[in-house]
């Protein structure tokens, strides 16, 4: 009996240890499950913004790893990142997804700038793109006021896998913390401002690295891009590519310069689009001050475009101001053909002029805008004007197709995304030249 109640106490004894843990930390199972299962580690983000031919989109994610790790570490399956568009004017609806998780669809590591490196603290990820992938835009219509817009766009990148790192593994990582951001070509160029005729406008402006007397791009905006933004210009589509490698070796260097119009070039007089503008003189103004501020601008070469609305705007200034350019290239211009008289038709043909337009325009019919106009130039003798008339607008980098494998087709009106690309082209004394050729010969 006396050996009974020993056993008896002796398993009471154990029982009561385990439930107790008796003989070791009180804390030793939270600590075991909190090594499972990690709290997350706050951290810092950096994007990247390019401009696409459709516009521009959010590229990139770069993540603050907070340690050093090495080239093949992370993968497209290490985060997830999630991102929240969110539309902050009254009155305007946002088009396309609010909110979603963006694919990524390459991942490396980097330094702080997104280069590919060997070894670096940072974790860039590359996300899907496209025309209509509205989750990577940072833009937004606005229906209401007929303008695009900035969006906020906030991120929240999740780490899913462990990141080997000279240190030890990297987990837990949540970077919702923005820490800026690179804007690719757009940070090349300077967003001013003044007032001009007694208008206060914004303009964007790029000076080339190269010295010397040196042409200058003169770009106008489309109607979707006017406002007192400065970069939208340059941002709501492709035309930073004035800036770019490409179109800057045509020219061995070129300034650029894109104002922008409050409401819209077409803003009239007596009416919209009467072949008039409230902002014509202000503009003129504001170019031959920017010309007068920049010395190293050559004033025989001053190239004039725009698209639709600035496309309208080149036609009037190139008309009221003949001598002052050296050539112009009016996109999908919006300036209607019985509005251009006989005299500025005599004015015209003089000029260098380069038009580009889309059969498949329904926005300015080409019937009623540029082909006559263009004929009437033929007509009078004009030696030096050209017409690049596309039976539609189309995908150039050969990325984006249609469900049946033909390139992805744009609106009839975006005409202005084979300029950007100096698609162009004419058989000029026998030889092939493109647009960009054609402007630095002038």
């Amino acid at each position: 009996m006396k050996g009974k109640l020993m056993w008896l106490s002796l398993c009471l004894c154990l029982c009561m240890i385990a439930l107790s843990g008796c003989g070791q930390p009180q804390s030793a199972m939270p600590q075991e499950r909190q090594s499972a299962e990690p709290q997350s580690q706050p951290a810092s983000y950096r994007t990247v913004m390019e401009v696409e031919d459709w516009g521009p989109a959010i590229t990139k994610v770069i993540v603050d790893l907070g340690q050093t790790a090495q080239k093949g570490a992370v993968d497209t399956d290490t985060f997830r990142v999630h991102v929240v568009r969110t539309e902050a004017r009254p009155n305007t609806k946002l088009m396309g997804q609010a909110k979603g998780d963006r694919e990524v669809t390459r991942a490396y590591i980097s330094d702080e700038n997104g280069n590919q490196a060997d070894e670096g603290n940072y974790a860039t990820l590359e996300m899907e793109i496209g025309p209509d992938v509205s989750l990577g835009s940072p833009i937004n219509y606005s229906r209401t006021t007929s303008l695009n817009g900035w969006v906020e766009c906030a991120y929240t990148i999740t780490q899913r896998k462990d990141i080997p790192a000279q240190s030890g593994l990297i987990s837990g990582l949540v970077a919702d913390q923005p820490a800026g951001e690179i804007k690719v070509l757009l940070d090349d160029f300077t967003v001013s401002e003044g007032t001009y005729d007694g208008i206060d406008m914004k303009y964007a402006g790029y000076t080339p690295a190269q010295s010397g007397k040196r042409p200058l791009i003169i770009w106008l905006n489309g109607a979707g891009e006017g406002g007192k933004d400065g970069l939208l210009p340059i941002a709501g589509n492709k035309a930073v590519n004035f800036a770019s490698e490409e179109i800057q070796a045509y020219f061995g260097g070129a300034y650029v310069l894109a104002p922008q119009a409050p409401t819209m070039w077409m803003d009239g007089k007596t009416g919209f689009g009467d072949g008039t503008s409230i902002y014509e003189d202000a503009l003129m103004e504001l170019i031959q001050a920017y010309v007068a501020a920049h010395p190293g601008i050559d004033t025989d070469r001053i190239y004039l475009g725009g698209d639709s609305n600035g496309g309208y705007m080149t036609m009037l200034l190139a008309r009221d101001h003949t001598g002052y350019f050296a050539a112009a290239f009016p996109t999908c211009e919006a300036l209607r053909d019985t509005l251009i008289m006989e005299q500025d038709i005599q004015t015209l043909k003089d000029l260098p002029i380069w038009f580009i337009a889309a059969k498949t325009d329904t926005t300015v019919p080409v019937d009623e805008f540029v082909v006559p106009t263009y004929n009437r130039l033929v007509a009078a003798g004009a030696r030096d004007v050209h017409l690049s008339l596309y039976e539609k607008v189309v995908d150039q980098t050969g990325l984006y197709t249609q469900k049946d494998g033909a390139p992805y087709e744009y609106y009839g009106h975006w005409s202005w995304i084979y300029v950007y690309n100096n698609d162009p082209a004419d058989v000029i004394d026998g030889k092939t030249v493109t647009l960009m050729e054609w402007l630095a010969g002038r």
